[in-house]
């Protein structure tokens, strides 16, 4: 854990914190520590979120009934499987309660909210940790995998993997969901940035597995960040303990009706891959020219590797960009650094940074 830290300083894209220290405004600061889709909002999802200003006089659905069919169709699951929250990760807060694991399997490094949830449950749990190897770019090795599973009644994987970057192909873990379910070990994918990659998600494998769980994030893809919309899939055996320990009108009328239409717009979808398959191919040439160290990825941020890395993200900061210092991920050292995919432009004025920094 992180003893005397804030809250605030174990995460990116905490943008008020950094431009305060600084001594900047908020909108001088060029963010990649928070791996948000570049395109931004929407144009349809701006228009939408004019229109239904006007019902915020009214409490929100509690059941997200409108978002929760429009999943429903859109992945050809059944309505009664799913439940949205205040973005994924109230579900990762509400997992570990209502489940009440003894045993947890959780990766090194991976998003850190899932071994806080565990500790911050109102009941002692154990921890155990599955550690990703550098010298195999921190692939999560299968067989490996289900072994270390053995014993646990609960596991969480990120995939793809925050913040590696790496992707766990839906052959590999369709194989640890049937392995979790032969050891009734509870499975909990979270697929925040699978929409980057979404032939691999999992999500239609809930119906025929009571162990599997699948949360899904609005906020990446879809650039929804700031009205927390998540949601997450699970058997008819699970969801009814879920539910119980949920609070009421966590997931506001705006962010409901935000994603609705995001994901009805097709050319924004169309759209993202296109700057995401020219701007990774622009980066990742440009770490090659530098020689600079980096974990091949699956989506919009890498994790790159410097033995400069606290100078460099000092230098970079005086000069209003914020990346993601990895130092306080388990697994991880002071050397990484997680930096988003942005706009043409802001990659360019990164990579120049980058290239004044870095000695090979």
């Amino acid at each position: 854990m992180t003893g005397g830290k804030r809250l605030t300083e174990l995460h990116g894209g905490n943008i008020y914190r950094f431009a305060e220290g600084l001594d900047m405004g908020e909108k001088e600061v060029v963010d990649f520590s928070a791996s948000i889709n570049p395109l931004g909002i929407s144009k349809k999802v701006k228009s939408a979120l004019i229109k239904n200003i006007r019902y915020l006089i009214n409490y929100p659905d509690p059941d997200a009934t409108e978002l929760r069919q429009h999943l429903s169709k859109h992945y050809h699951i059944n309505v009664d499987s799913i439940l949205c929250g205040n973005g994924s990760t109230e579900l990762i807060y509400l997992i570990p309660r209502a489940l009440k694991p003894e045993k947890v399997l959780i990766p090194q490094p991976t998003f850190s909210e899932y071994e806080r949830a565990c500790r911050t449950a109102s009941y002692k749990l154990q921890v155990a940790s599955y550690k990703l190897k550098q010298e195999n770019n921190f692939e999560i090795d299968t067989d490996a995998f289900i072994k270390a599973m053995k014993g646990c009644d609960m596991a969480f994987l990120c995939n793809p993997n925050n913040p590696t970057g790496r992707l766990l192909k839906r052959a590999a873990m369709l194989k640890i969901a049937g392995a979790a379910k032969k050891l009734r070990c509870y499975l909990v994918v979270d697929e925040a940035f699978i929409d980057f990659c979404p032939k691999d998600s999992v999500v239609n494998e809930v119906c025929d597995n009571p162990y599997l769980i699948v949360l899904r994030s609005m906020t990446k893809f879809y650039a929804l960040t700031g009205l927390r919309i998540g949601y997450g899939v699970f058997h008819q055996s699970v969801i009814k303990k879920i539910i119980s320990y949920k609070e009421p009108w966590t997931v506001n009328t705006i962010a409901q009706r935000a994603g609705v239409v995001a994901m009805s717009d097709i050319e924004y979808r169309d759209k993202t891959f296109s700057v995401m398959k020219q701007e990774k191919k622009i980066m990742e040439d440009s770490f090659g020219k530098l020689k600079i160290d980096y974990i091949p990825s699956a989506v919009n941020y890498y994790l790159i590797r410097l033995n400069n890395a606290g100078e460099v993200i000092h230098s970079l900061s005086d000069k209003g960009i914020f990346v993601r210092d990895c130092s306080n991920f388990a697994g991880l050292n002071r050397a990484y650094i997680r930096i988003a995919v942005k706009s043409s432009r802001h990659n360019a004025r990164l990579l120049k940074e980058l290239s004044s920094w870095h000695k090979a």
